[in-house]
């Protein structure tokens, strides 16, 4: 495969993804309620719209502005880490076809929730679409009320849209607890699926790598053996 071509597939791909991934998520907010559910097949999967401040899957990365901060940057990073690499490794020497549809899945995955944490409080209402970013608390007899920031916002500190979940149960026979609990209970997006995908992709062809150097070592040693 040539480098225009190579180019071509990992851009196509990239694009693909992204355009997916924010298609999804500005539709969710602009349509859904948060924390309600919408059936896509029954007992498998369904729409449903949350926005966590956290990692892919709502994974927590500790809380308040500098806790975001300190995400956003570590994403930015390792975009930037996937895009050199992208370009010195991958589009100038010869790669496997299933390891360059990798990355750009990787990286389209961390760019796509990268975008949520930098624009997002830019352009839609604050998490749940409240039309401000203070709310109003009241005392214990309801008569005397002060506001109250929800959160700090800006450049970086955008919440992630996630709305896909998994509603598949653990059968009535599974022992420790788990009958009737969520076999996979993180909900996720577009971007988190991506990157799962790649990274399963690496550990695909790695293995297959791996395999074949083991089985060259294992020739070359009895081809020793057998001059010995």
């Amino acid at each position: 495969m040539s480098t225009k071509q190579k180019t071509f597939v990992l851009i196509g791909t990239i694009t693909i993804i992204l355009a997916i991934d924010q298609i999804v998520k500005i539709w969710v907010k602009n349509t859904m309620e948060p924390y309600k559910g919408v059936e896509l097949i029954p007992g498998f999967i369904e729409l449903y719209f949350i926005e966590n401040r956290g990692m892919a899957f709502g994974t927590e990365f500790g809380s308040g502005v500098w806790a975001k901060y300190a995400l956003s940057l570590f994403r930015l990073i390792a975009i930037i880490g996937i895009g050199i690499y992208i370009r010195k490794v991958i589009i100038e020497k010869k790669t496997n076809f299933l390891f360059l549809i990798a990355m750009a899945l990787v990286f389209a995955g961390a760019t796509g929730n990268l975008i949520d944490g930098m624009i997002y409080d830019y352009i839609f209402d604050l998490d749940g679409h409240l039309k401000t970013n203070w709310v109003t608390v009241y005392n214990d007899n309801n008569d005397v009320y002060f506001p109250e920031k929800l959160r700090e916002t800006g450049f970086m500190l955008g919440s992630v849209v996630d709305m896909f979940r998994f509603t598949v149960v653990w059968p009535s026979w599974m022992p420790f607890k788990l009958a009737g609990e969520e076999i996979f209970p993180p909900i996720w997006n577009v971007a988190d699926f991506s990157i799962s995908l790649g990274v399963g992709f690496l550990i695909l062809k790695y293995r297959k790598f791996f395999g074949k150097r083991k089985n060259v070592a294992s020739l070359e040693t009895q081809a020793e053996s057998t001059e010995a």
